[in-house]
């Protein structure tokens, strides 16, 4: 992410800078173009496409089960026009906490180039993160996926989710695909797009996997666990900017990686290797939604097995880019306290130096005046 110079000259309309310095606007003009649809009725049913959930399904009431009826939703092909009006939202609030948060507190704190475009990311990334966790974890509190794990694979194939939980899986993938865009709009660096391109990817492929395989549960579970540990790290990243002598986030951020990628493992395994092996339904059918046969299983755990592999070797090696960097700065510091004790050690031997030579030049020494009296 690039910084973003602002010009007092006005540039030419739909060139490439024009989109860049006002893709705000032009997209908060395109987000209230579905939401006047709205107002009219002949434009109303396409227009409640893109800003409202499809696919609800209303549940009598049932003396044994609740005393309400309950909605329900299913994912389907509608399901992409909603995607991308929350994709219009995501960019328009990502400007929003850049041009009004992040772009002032770089301007107090006169970060380099390099430091301004990490402190970007970290901070967009965070606040999305924080968000993401709170409203996850409210979502298992309230449907009793933590204080019984067996949901997960219980009751598979899990169809019909709840409003709260169809919302949070349309955001995250509305999220993930503005990143591509943002691409365009902060000027990333030629070097940098391939490693954001995977970054972006890996999130699109394993959020669509558990929303269209119908793997919900696992999935929430999963996304509130690493989302919280990359909170860790942005938000310890943002502290080293301010202050480079924080080092203590990294290191909390380090013991919860490896026990969130061990955990990660450990809920896939007794998802796909104990819960959905022993269920009686194993048979593939598009209608039911289900998808619980052996292939998919190992699939999608192998697939989750290579990731924490990828993420582990990333986290390697930022461990030990670290360890040489740390260690590499203290035989400079041991050689600068070297040279100043070394430099007070001659400035005293000049010292010296200079006592002798005036005491054998100007007057006479003890001895020397013994001598002469003898």
């Amino acid at each position: 992410m690039a910084i973003r110079k602002k010009s007092n000259k006005n540039p030419p309309v739909l060139s490439h800078e024009f989109i860049v310095q006002n893709h705000a606007d032009i997209v908060s003009f395109v987000a209230v173009i579905f939401l006047l649809g709205l107002m009219f009725e002949f434009t109303a049913k396409a227009a409640v496409i893109f800003v409202t959930l499809q696919y609800n399904v209303t549940i009598p009431a049932t003396e044994e089960q609740s005393a309400e009826t309950i909605s329900l939703y299913h994912y389907g092909i509608k399901d992409l026009a909603t995607i991308f009006f929350y994709m219009l939202v995501a960019i328009i609030i990502h400007a929003i906490i850049q041009e009004y948060v992040l772009d002032k507190i770089n301007r107090k704190m006169h970060f380099s180039k390099t430091k301004h475009s990490k402190f970007n990311e970290s901070g967009q990334l965070s606040a999305f993160y924080l968000f993401s966790c709170v409203w996850g974890t409210s979502i298992l509190v309230s449907e009793n996926y933590i204080s019984d794990p067996t949901s997960l694979w219980r009751d598979y194939p899990h169809t019909l989710i709840p409003f709260q939980m169809k919302f949070f899986y349309i955001l995250q993938l509305a999220y993930w695909f503005h990143a591509f865009p943002e691409l365009y709009f902060q000027k990333t660096k030629k070097e940098d797009i391939f490693r954001q391109i995977v970054y972006i990817g890996l999130y699109l492929f394993h959020i669509a996997g558990a929303y269209l395989l119908n793997l919900t549960h696992l999935g929430l579970v999963l996304l509130v666990l690493h989302y919280f540990v990359e909170f860790l790290f942005h938000i310890s990243r943002l502290f080293y900017f301010s202050d480079e002598k924080y080092q203590k986030g990294f290191s909390l951020w380090a013991v919860l990686f490896v026990l969130g990628r061990l955990l990660t493992l450990i809920l896939s395994v007794l998802t796909f290797g104990f819960g959905l092996a022993r269920a009686e339904d194993q048979q593939l059918n598009f209608s039911t939604g289900n998808f619980n046969i052996l292939a998919v299983r190992i699939s999608v755990l192998a697939s989750i097995c290579m990731t924490q592999a990828f993420m582990m070797w990333k986290f390697i090696n930022f461990q030990l880019r670290r360890w040489r960097e740390h260690s590499s700065s203290q035989p400079q510091s041991v050689k600068k306290k070297f040279v100043t004790a070394k430099g007070k050690n001659s400035r005293k031997e000049r010292e010296n130096g200079i006592n002798g030579t005036v005491t054998s030049n100007g007057a006479d020494s003890p001895r020397s005046r013994k001598d002469k009296s003898s």
